[in-house]
């Protein structure tokens, strides 16, 4: 249906919010399934701060992260709670969002970019959630599943996965180089995963395609 405001025509893609949803729904799950595959394989065949160097920029090394992306931590045991709390409410806020984008006749780019941001909130929570609980502790050993004597912590406060590691430079950085002149530098330095990824491809793409997604 076309409502007529003034000069301007807007459009109401009412009989394409279903394929819409299909699609969000299909980019959700699509990213969580690799992102949780990803995170069980290593957790599962992996011990902490592991390696394998896959190209001389490129390694798959296990980290875990207790607080927010890029292994940045806040608040220790109460800010862990707290800040899953805050992403099970974002998550909420994000679907409330993409309906209502959706309804209101969303551009692709609209629903792909707010579906990865979703689905990576949610890759990460799910982290939280369980992950302590099915698993033992990966310290010095491969973790193990369901293990006998409980996991390593409880619901809410397991640690996120991480295992992306792109060191594209290694070196000591000239002299004249502002503030880090002469000092060891790496370039990526933190360690992400898929989720992470989903939702920095999911912002990247509001942000340059920012004139049609928020028209």
């Amino acid at each position: 249906r076309t409502i007529k405001i003034g000069s301007t025509c807007y459009f109401k893609h009412g009989s394409e919010t279903k394929p819409a949803l299909r699609k969000a729904l299909l980019i959700v799950l699509g990213v969580l399934f690799v992102d949780q595959a990803t995170k069980l394989w290593v957790k599962s065949t992996m011990y902490l701060g592991q390696s394998h160097e896959i190209t001389s920029w490129f390694y798959i090394h296990f980290t875990e992260n207790p607080g927010m992306a890029f292994g940045l931590e806040w608040g220790g045991v109460a800010g862990k709670l707290a800040l899953t709390v805050f992403r099970i409410i974002a998550i909420c806020g994000i679907i409330w969002w993409l309906r209502n984008t959706m309804k209101s006749g969303a551009t692709s780019v609209a629903t792909w970019g707010i579906s990865l941001i979703l689905a990576g909130a949610i890759g990460n929570v799910l982290d939280s959630l369980y992950y302590g609980v099915v698993f033992s502790e990966s310290l010095g050993k491969v973790a193990t599943f369901l293990p006998e004597s409980g996991g390593y912590a409880p619901v809410l406060q397991g640690r996120v996965v991480d295992m992306l590691y792109f060191p594209l430079y290694a070196g000591e950085l000239p002299g004249w180089f502002p503030i880090w002149g002469g000092q060891f530098f790496t370039f990526f330095r933190p360690i992400f995963n898929i989720a992470d990824v989903s939702i920095s491809t999911g912002v990247g793409l509001l942000f340059v395609f920012q004139r049609s997604v928020f028209k």
